[in-house]
């Protein structure tokens, strides 16, 4: 089994799977939730449908540019080895340490405890407020379990190869895809011309709702940028882990042409969507309704609106349908990335071995049981702060170490050469810098403990490269 190369992973996925890879990525539980608190922030629609131009523009320059990178290393680990190749077994190492403890298994414990809340929805007893267990501070509640639970499920089904689990994510994204555009239809044929109206006068009147008196307060300057920064930290969130087709690059066909492309279709895509449905939104709920839905759960209340009390129900399951699929994707590319972690000696040596099914199990199971700890500090807003400000930054390394290969590698083989470069590839470490700078100022305490577990990584580095 130990020398196994990564060559033995099993081409089998076309490019149909890496787009639904991408789409099912990304569309997890965020769209039905965070545009809420996003109102909440900036108080208008123009600004709202702003942040999510902003955020689907950047993603979807991110994504083509991730294309040169893609078609340069077409194997197993994607991002990890873009950025070992341009900065060094050092920072690949931070990268997939942050991964590893925050990025990958933060993101599958929020998927997970979202698949929980609306679970809830069709079966109370598995409500967060049904409290299993008290010891101290701390409390098992039966959504924990549920969250759990999902995870381990889909891990089993991963570990049993790679073509079960590509069949689960193409069925569900298709129907998440189906579901949302109906969504965004039935919508548009309920939407209210008063509601509308009402939205978009004043649409670029930016301000806060304070929650206690239930009033609007006009903002500017530092207020507005800190408004932009938290509002952005939802439709960025809602946007990411796109680049998960990247890593699983060793078991795609024609990887030099359809990892790119996938990129593209797959982030283009959900742009489109996630916009339509926030248009969609603004159509059917008044803005205070939106800022105020309850739990946040914006696409509930515009549900109720389009279809009735048969509403919640509906979206309930439209959710539990997207997260599920989204942790599949999710648990599906993380492991290759400890895989080729231990392949280069820095990541435990078990995670280098593939299983009679040719995938990585051993590294499946250790993301299972980080990602279901995680799940038991059951705070989804705390797990999007420090996700967020880690992937953006290595978003940026990604991006920048296009400029960094180009000197350093000017004879390597470039099927494909990053769309508008150098200009795009620029706008978007500059846009993306000012959001993390953004960041660290207005949410010290949460994306500081992020960026802090990402630097505890050095140590780490040198403690156990010492050992080797």
């Amino acid at each position: 089994m130990e020398d196994q190369k990564p060559d033995d992973f099993k081409r089998e996925l076309g490019l149909l799977d890496g787009t639904m890879l991408v789409v099912g990525s990304m569309i997890g539980s965020g769209i039905f939730i965070v545009s809420s608190d996003m109102v909440r922030q900036l108080g208008s629609a123009g600004w709202l449908i702003a942040m999510w131009v902003l955020t689907g523009t950047i993603t979807v320059i991110a994504a083509v540019s991730y294309g040169e990178l893609s078609a340069m290393f077409p194997k197993a680990g994607g991002q990890y080895v873009y950025i070992k190749e341009a900065y060094g077994k050092l920072i690949g190492f931070l990268y997939g340490w942050s991964f590893f403890a925050v990025i990958q298994t933060g993101t599958i414990a929020a998927v997970g405890v979202a698949f929980a809340k609306f679970a809830a929805y069709l079966y109370a007893p598995l409500s967060d407020k049904n409290i299993l267990y008290e010891i101290g501070d701390f409390k098992l509640n039966a959504a924990q379990l549920v969250s759990i639970f999902t995870i381990i499920l889909l891990s089993y089904v991963n570990s049993r190869g790679v073509k079960n689990s590509k069949i689960l994510q193409t069925v569900l994204t298709v129907i998440k895809i189906l579901s949302l555009a109906g969504l965004i239809i039935f919508g548009f044929m309920a939407a209210k011309a008063e509601v509308w109206d009402a939205n978009w006068t004043n649409a670029w009147t930016s301000q806060a709702l304070n929650v206690e008196t239930g009033s609007w307060l006009p903002i500017s300057g530092t207020a507005l940028i800190s408004g932009i920064s938290a509002a952005l930290v939802g439709s960025m969130f809602s946007s990411v882990a796109w680049e998960g087709v990247t890593f699983i690059a060793g078991e795609i066909k024609n990887p030099k042409r359809n990892v790119g492309l996938s990129l593209f279709l797959g982030t283009l895509i959900v742009s489109v969507i996630y916009i339509l449905a926030n248009i969609m939104y603004l159509a059917v709920v008044p803005l205070y309704d939106i800022a105020t839905a309850e739990s946040d759960r914006v696409a509930v209340v515009a549900s109720q609106s389009i279809f009735g009390s048969v509403g919640t129900l509906i979206i309930a399951v439209m959710i539990m349908i997207s997260t599920f699929a989204c942790n599949n994707g999710l648990i599906m590319a993380g492991a290759r990335v400890y895989y080729t972690m231990a392949q280069d000696g820095v990541f435990f040596k078990k995670a280098a071995e593939l299983n009679h099914a040719s995938v990585p199990a051993w590294s499946i199971w250790a993301q299972c049981i980080w990602a279901s700890a995680l799940c038991l500090t059951g705070k989804y807003g705390d797990l999007l702060d420090f996700v967020v400000i880690i992937v953006l930054i290595f978003y940026i390394l990604t991006i920048l170490g296009i400029f960094i290969l180009r000197k350093k590698m000017p004879d390597a083989e470039r099927p494909y050469k990053a769309f508008g470069y150098p200009f795009l590839p620029a706008l978007y470490i500059v846009v993306a810098s000012a959001i993390c700078i953004a960041l660290l100022y207005t949410k010290t305490s949460t994306s500081g403990w992020g960026v802090l577990i990402m630097l505890v990584g050095i140590p780490v580095y040198y403690l156990t490269k010492a050992k080797e």
